[in-house]
């Protein structure tokens, strides 16, 4: 069992969620005098419990960024943090969800999301089942509709979030968020309390997941693009500063950037 929660650990090291719901389930396995049977049921009703929590977290996260938004916004996304990433309403599609289930009516626009097309493959595919008026985009195009008026605020999930609000989320996420700010449009993390990490102070001890290279170089194409004589960097995440964040949205609270301070001497985010 412990050797199956390393494993799992070790599949995505930026992201601190998985860590919190890998300890809940490590704990069980600690529980006096408990057979075999016996924890695998108790580890079965702790994930139901777990699924539960998550499904009321991201409603919840819906409701507090829908207090930000306006019937009729458009929004623009960088890769999945909806339905499939985050069981039921997801992160940064919560608002859209929930507000679809009050007769609200969002626009959303995808960046494909580079290298692996999270944003392509599975964003634009969840909204558009979902009945979503959906635009993808490539990455490169996330200036041009910002500056052409398209977008009313960005909305963005998260994998941590430091102490000081820097945020790690998808590679290409902070270059969203350096345009949104020349544009004067809200860049808003949306994220469960569970993805805010006390303990890491700031962005610099976040770690950043690498991918392979064949992701960039060969991954969607028949033959590779690039002279294998080339070197690849391929960071799975990238660091947003929390100076380009406008606020934090978790389940508790709308943490509105203030002066770069998002959460104070809160203990409980």
């Amino acid at each position: 069992m412990f050797l199956a929660r390393d494993c799992l650990a070790s599949t995505r090291p930026t992201a601190f969620d998985l860590f919190r719901a890998l300890g809940e389930m490590a704990d069980v396995l600690d529980t006096p005098g408990a057979g075999t049977a016996q924890l695998k049921k108790m580890l079965a009703g702790k994930a139901e419990e777990y699924i539960a929590r998550s499904v009321d977290a991201c409603r919840r996260i819906g409701e507090n960024a829908l207090t930000l938004l306006r019937d009729g916004d458009t929004l623009l996304t960088h890769c999945n943090a909806g339905r499939l990433a985050a069981v039921r309403y997801g992160t940064a599609l919560a608002p859209v969800y929930v507000g679809a289930e009050r007769g609200y009516r969002f626009k959303v626009y995808a960046d494909e999301t580079r290298p692996l097309l999270q944003g392509a493959r599975l964003t634009a595919w969840e909204l558009a089942d979902a009945g979503i008026e959906t635009v993808l985009i490539c990455d490169s195009m996330a200036s041009a509709v910002m500056a052409a008026g398209k977008i009313d605020a960005v909305v963005v999930g998260a994998d941590t979030i430091a102490a000081n609000g820097d945020t790690a989320n998808k590679i290409g996420t902070s270059a969203v968020a350096v345009l949104a700010r020349h544009y004067g449009v809200p860049f808003y993390v949306c994220a469960p309390s569970t993805t805010v990490n006390p303990d890491c102070p700031d962005g610099a001890a976040i770690t950043i997941e690498q991918r392979a290279a064949h992701e960039i170089t060969a991954l969607w194409y028949a033959k590779p693009m690039a002279p294998g004589s080339v070197s690849v960097f391929n960071p799975a995440f990238d660091i947003t500063p929390a100076a380009l964040i406008t606020a934090i949205i978790t389940e508790n609270a709308v943490y509105p950037n203030n002066g770069g301070e998002f959460f104070g001497n809160s203990q409980t985010v």
